[in-house]
Order: C-alpha cells, then sequence, then structure tokens
C-alpha cells in the first residue's frame, strides 16, 4: 500500500508542474456555508473561500498549495457561477435553490461569472485515507488489481477503469491541448 500512495503523489505532482507549466488556469475552490441564524439576526448563506484546483473529470486537483494535512486530491462535487439572486420568479424549487447557491458564491467575495467549486469530497493519500475511500463505491476511485483506479462516474465497476496515472495523463492532454472547438 505504501508504495501506491507514494506512485499516486508522484503522478500528482507530475501533472500539478506540467499544468502549471502550460499555464492552464484552475477555478475556484470553496466550502458552501449555508444560512444560520445567530440570536435574531439571520445571516444569509455563503460560500468561503478555500483555494484553488484544477478539473480533471470528476477529480479536483488542488492548484494552491494546501496546509500540511490537507488533501490535494477531491471527488468533484458542483460547481455553480456566482450571480446575483434576483427576485423570484416561481420557477422550480430546485432552480431558485440553484439561485441560491450562485447568490451565496457572490457573497463569498467571488466576482460574477466566476465558476465555483464546492461540496467535493477530500480523497487524502495515506495508507488510512485510500483504504477508507477506496471501499466507497459512490466515489469515483478505488483499487483494483493494486492498482488505484478512477471511475468515469461514481458507482461504477472497477473492471476496466484506468489507473490513477493514465486517467490523469489523459485528463492533462485535454486541459493542455484541447480539442478544436472546445
Amino acid at each position: 500500500m505504501d508504495n501506491l500512495v507514494q506512485r499516486s503523489l508522484a503522478s500528482l505532482t507530475e501533472v500539478r508542474a506540467r499544468l502549471i507549466a502550460a499555464e492552464v488556469q484552475p477555478e475556484e475552490f470553496a466550502e458552501f456555508v449555508p444560512e444560520r441564524r445567530k440570536f435574531l439576526i439571520t445571516r444569509a448563506a455563503r460560500m468561503r473561500p478555500v483555494g484553488q484546483v484544477w478539473r480533471l473529470g470528476t477529480l479536483l486537483l488542488r492548484a494552491d498549495d494546501p496546509a500540511p494535512g490537507e488533501p490535494v486530491l477531491y471527488a468533484a462535487g458542483t460547481v455553480t457561477r456566482a450571480a446575483e439572486r434576483g427576485r423570484p420568479n416561481n420557477t422550480s424549487v430546485s432552480r431558485e435553490e440553484r439561485r441560491e447557491i450562485a447568490a451565496a458564491a457572490l457573497r463569498g467575495g467571488y466576482p460574477a461569472g466566476t465558476s465555483v467549486n464546492y461540496d467535493a469530497v477530500a480523497l487524502p493519500l495515506t495508507e488510512d485515507g485510500i483504504a477508507e475511500f477506496a471501499a466507497d463505491a459512490s466515489l469515483p476511485v478505488g483499487i483494483a488489481d493494486g492498482e488505484l483506479r478512477v471511475r468515469w462516474r461514481a458507482g461504477a465497476a472497477l473492471t476496466g477503469a484506468p489507473t490513477l496515472a493514465a486517467y490523469l495523463s489523459e485528463r492533462l492532454e485535454f486541459l493542455v491541448h484541447p480539442p478544436q472547438g472546445a
């Protein structure tokens, strides 16, 4: 397992260096802080900035230097664009919730139109961390044949899934050399 941790960290370090060298712009990464009441004052929901990430398909890779002990790899959660809330227009409840989340990003200090990733699940690359998240089929990463493998979607079988290194290499090529018209 120790060798698996070292190989995974080496792959992530190489991809991070290549993304920096290619000047690929990262996206914002935040924590959603829901609306709360303190005494008689209601504080609106907002996004608390955490850092920046590169979206690599179903994974997020930290672009900034996280504090010691913080993960550098996350299972992608949800993304929104910071925007004004506007007036309710009696559309669906889910649409109103999305508008409130976009406004929370704006209240978190992000300029309008900025993409903000949130609700990501940390994937700690330690022996204990890998053993814990690899057993969870709801995450896009698992262990098969002694390798850390990446599912294309949560819950899919690991049979035929690419190794972490192969997956990162492919996603890196899409970011560095996007297909024509993308």
